[in-house]
């Protein structure tokens, strides 16, 4: 990987990681899950930054690894037992975009709510995201506007401030 590349890379690692760390809780609800998401998803980047033949497309290498991460430590927690947490956080968990929508698009399909927050959560593009989740476009499209469609329904006649 020639410098430009590394530099890219690493220039983005530090200056997007609260990001990173957003998507991450988002998707996982658990602060060390997602501490532990990200810290996994940089060193796998850093491990395998010579498969980087784009340095203008870090964002969407980037994002396939995190969400890869996420998925990984969501299988585990289907096979291991919570232990109770001991100590204080050291991170605030972040604020929900809107803590009423957010509870919505929870409710969602895993598939469905995964590209919602891709969408506008991390405001990637539909190729992006088709990139990311390794689908096709026309499967990201369809997931969109279906899981707008979905929130649509079940926000029909609520008042928003």
């Amino acid at each position: 990987m020639d410098v430009t590349k590394k530099e890219a890379l690493t220039q983005y690692l530090v200056e997007e990681q609260n990001r990173f760390y957003r998507l991450a809780y988002s998707i996982l609800k658990n602060r060390d899950e997602a501490l532990d998401a990200v810290q996994a998803a940089v060193c796998r980047s850093l491990e395998r930054q010579d498969s980087l033949r784009d340095a203008g497309a870090v964002k969407t290498w980037f994002y396939r690894i995190l969400m890869n991460s996420c998925n990984d430590i969501l299988r585990q927690r289907s096979r291991t037992v919570p232990l109770p947490e001991e100590g204080g956080p050291v991170l605030e968990d972040p604020e929900p975009i809107d803590d009423f929508l957010s509870r919505r698009v929870d409710a969602l399909p895993p598939e469905v709510g995964t590209v919602i927050r891709l969408r506008f959560y991390e405001e990637l593009s539909l190729q992006e995201i088709s990139q990311v989740t390794g689908q096709n476009v026309n499967t990201v499209k369809s997931r969109l506007y279906a899981g707008l469609k979905k929130l649509r329904v079940t926000m029909e006649g609520v008042e928003l401030l």
